[in-house]
């Protein structure tokens, strides 16, 4: 159910394409390649072994890279919806 102006279906088709938008996002993102690095590339502490099998080419600890994927989250994206305040200027 669509509310507003919108034709039945419409809100289920922007969030099918919100998601589609992402994935695509992601599958975009180059993988790490080459060895893996023993010690973070930025903070030099030892990146565990685990971590070093389950993403082959690995050159950040956990915390380096989860500093890094904070940083990119900050990018500007498409208001699909749109708010009602945005549509009165």
């Amino acid at each position: 159910m669509a509310g507003g102006w919108a034709r039945d279906g419409a809100v289920s088709e922007q969030i099918e394409a919100s998601i589609s938008d992402e994935l695509k996002r992601m599958q975009a993102r180059k993988a790490p390649q080459g060895d893996s690095l023993t010690h973070c590339a930025e903070c030099e502490e030892p990146i565990p072994e685990k971590r070093r099998v389950a993403i082959p080419g690995v050159k950040l600890c956990i915390d380096c890279q989860n500093e890094r994927d904070g940083r990119a989250m900050q990018r500007g994206g498409i208001n699909r919806r749109g708010s009602k305040d945005s549509q009165l200027k």
